[in-house]
């Protein structure tokens, strides 16, 4: 039953990295990346690594993002203030 999950998540996985690749908005893509990190860290949960999966989870996941989202919002903004 757990191979089954881990195949399932593994399966979501690839499909969300290949969507992060090929998204035309850099904020889907940001998202996209955020679920794979996310995956991971209940991978490694079902896996016995709870340890691990606590670290994918608060720096992989939740970190990683943050920090990604912020930079987009600060590249974007900067963007609209060199018009003109």
């Amino acid at each position: 039953m757990i191979n089954g999950i881990i195949i399932v998540l593994g399966i979501i996985m690839i499909a969300s990295a290949f969507m992060a690749i090929y998204m035309r908005s850099l904020l889907s893509s940001i998202i996209a990346a955020g679920v794979i990190s996310l995956l991971a860290s209940i991978i490694y949960l079902l896996l016995a690594a709870p340890d691990v999966a606590m670290t994918e989870a608060a720096i992989g996941s939740g970190l990683t993002t943050v920090v990604f989202l912020y930079a987009f919002n600060k590249v974007k903004g900067r963007g609209e203030d060199n018009h003109g």
